[in-house]
């Protein structure tokens, strides 16, 4: 039985007419006739009662026909869905994160895609440490991720899509608290709260920009994530560097005061992809991020999805 028997069995059951069941479909009334006799004797049952005058489902082609315009719907559907996968208005982009500091980005863009592509499914996936993010793009378990820039090595591409202010955060009781503004050296005797360094792109920079000052940092606590060493600080732990977006997760029992002397002044989050991966889907939403995450006017990465003919 193909598909063809049931379009054939559909239009006869819908015309009632062997005549006009063929000019519908296109074929001439002999070779539909020979198809719905072979459909016949293929079920062991009789579709049709024909007539010199009329031609009527039988209560068997009465119950069946409903079943076979299932299939159909079905068929068609299936069609359907394919050529939006081809298209890329259907199908799915695994998408990784990094909590908090791509909160704002990844809510204009899960929100942007819902409205553009309702088709296409964003699967979200939670990534504590950048490293963690790249082995899986690499590794082909995420499409698409939040990463801090630049990305090195081969196969991926990215795109800057967020410039965020290096900050030291300070319990509010500090005594340089009032500070307008710190320079590095001024933290020399302090206590740091961090993230275990070999997993961390945040506690190597910390790390950089204290040696740049003249003094290697000592950290007094390590905490699993960004949110937990920001309680730390809130709870009198010690102090740290981290970024502006912090300040939307932890503001009680905290102040933030930038760094006069720090470099760098900022640091980049970066869409990043697989540079060889075609998926239409995936290339829906890199297109998408353009237009709601352009490439920040302070990136100092010139690397867009349009480059890499990507997105459109």
């Amino acid at each position: 039985m193909e598909l063809r028997d049931l379009e054939a069995f559909d239009a006869v059951a819908d015309e009632l007419h062997f005549g006009r069941a063929a000019a519908r479909l296109f074929v001439a009334q002999p070779s539909l006739s020979s198809r719905i006799g072979q459909l016949e004797r293929e079920l062991g049952l009789q579709l049709f009662d024909r007539s010199t005058r009329s031609v009527t489902l039988t209560d068997a082609g009465r119950r069946l026909v409903v079943h076979a315009r299932q299939v159909l719907r079905q068929a068609a559907d299936l069609k359907d869905t394919a050529a939006s996968i081809v298209a890329g208005e259907e199908g799915y982009v695994r998408l990784g994160f990094l909590g908090a500091a791509s909160q704002q980005a990844l809510s204009l863009l899960t929100n942007a895609v819902r409205r553009e592509h309702p088709g296409i499914e964003l699967r979200l996936q939670s990534q504590v440490y950048v490293d963690t993010a790249l082995d899986l793009l690499r590794a082909g378990d995420l499409d698409l991720a939040f990463v801090r820039a630049p990305v090195t090595g081969p196969g991926l591409a990215f795109r800057v899509v967020e410039a965020e202010q290096v900050l030291c955060a300070l319990p509010q009781d500090h005594r340089l608290a009032t500070r307008e503004s710190l320079r590095m050296r001024d933290l020399q005797h302090e206590s740091f709260v961090g993230m275990p360094f070999a997993r961390s792109v945040m506690r190597a920079t910390v790390t950089s920009m204290c040696l740049a000052a003249g003094f290697a940092p000592r950290f007094a606590q390590t905490a699993p994530d960004p949110g937990t060493v920001m309680a730390l600080v809130a709870g009198g732990a010690g102090v740290t560097i981290t970024l502006s977006s912090m300040r939307s997760v932890q503001s009680t029992g905290i102040v933030y005061k930038a760094i006069d002397d720090v470099e760098p002044r900022h640091m980049f989050t970066a869409l990043a992809w697989r540079a060889d991966d075609d998926a239409p889907a995936l290339g829906r939403v890199l297109a998408t991020s353009e237009s709601v995450l352009p490439t920040t006017e302070l990136s100092p990465f010139g690397i867009t999805a349009s480059d890499l003919g990507l997105g459109h």
